[in-house]
């Protein structure tokens, strides 16, 4: 939104941030004994929609980042999580809003994920992902798997 102001017959415009929308999300990069990474496609109809994403979605009100992420697991791929850590918390800046970004590493889950909102899903190796169209703020997210070697067993 930008503010014009008129003083002594001169125009200036003054940019004005107007305060955004701040959206907290738990998400969870859940990981199967092969170390794939599960990833769902977002809806066409979806914000982003078409791109690739970690499950997860927005932590309701009252609800702690672990029990969303649970909640979540459980609507969205069927799954139920048996271990999670945190894996790392980002902020990322979209033009209309804020996104606090909850991330979960699943290492044990229980049941046989599919798109329950039919969204597709696949597993897909860590080397992978670089290929794919991911939002932006999954970027980081990505990064910090790189850095954890440990977790996925050379791939070549």
């Amino acid at each position: 939104m930008r503010k014009i102001s008129v003083a002594f017959g001169r125009v200036f415009k003054n940019e004005i941030k107007m305060p955004q929308k701040i959206i907290q999300v738990a998400l969870g990069v859940v990981v199967n004994a092969n170390h794939e990474i599960l990833i769902a496609r977002r809806s066409i109809d979806a914000e982003q929609g078409e791109l690739w994403e970690f499950p997860g979605g927005k932590i309701e009100i009252f609800e702690t980042a672990y029990e969303a992420l649970c909640r979540e697991l459980k609507e969205e791929v069927g799954i139920t999580v048996l271990q999670a850590q945190t894996l790392t918390n980002l902020s990322y800046e979209y033009t209309e809003k804020q996104v606090y970004l909850n991330c979960w590493y699943v290492s044990e889950f229980s049941g046989k994920p599919s798109g329950l909102e039919g969204q597709a899903l696949r597993w897909v190796m860590l080397d992978e992902l670089k290929k794919i169209t991911f939002p932006a703020a999954n970027q980081h997210i990505i990064a910090e798997l790189e850095s954890r070697t440990q977790d996925f067993p050379s791939e070549k």
